[in-house]
């Protein structure tokens, strides 16, 4: 399995700490690779390129809060990214949801707790029945 990871200035330190927990794991940086400001948009559209490409099996997100990078994730079909803030959230975010993308608050959330979300994700497993109706319903929207 490939974790892509990727993060704005705001999620550095914390994709920098992920990426050390996980060193072990395929993981595949997006970037950003410096503190220097940079724009969320723009690696919110690089991990949406790394799984439409097949470049990874899902994807972790950072920015200061985890909110706009999450709606910029979001944006795009088939981008299911899910801010997660506890491990019960995780833990629901791929049974009901099958989040591909996690999505954290660098500046909101200690690494620990970054760390035990993205395992209790790992040992989930999507449920789906009436769960995927409603992703469906997701997929199929339109205006």
């Amino acid at each position: 399995m490939k974790i892509a990871i990727a993060s704005d200035h705001g999620g550095f330190e914390m994709k920098e700490a992920i990426k050390r927990h996980y060193e072990n794991c395929n993981m595949l940086d997006l970037g950003t690779y410096t503190p220097d400001s940079v724009d969320y948009p723009d690696y919110a559209k690089k991990m949406v390129r790394a799984l439409s490409e097949k470049k990874a099996d899902w994807g972790i997100l950072i920015c200061g809060t985890g909110v706009g990078i999450s709606i910029a994730a979001n944006r795009y079909k088939g981008i299911r990214a899910a801010l997660v803030y506890n491990s019960e959230v995780a833990r629901l975010a791929k049974q009901h949801n099958n989040a591909n993308v996690l999505v954290f608050g660098g500046r909101t959330m200690a690494v620990d707790d970054v760390i035990n979300c993205i395992d209790t994700f790992l040992q989930s497993e999507y449920e789906g029945g009436r769960h995927q109706c409603r992703l469906d319903k997701i997929e199929n929207t339109e205006l």
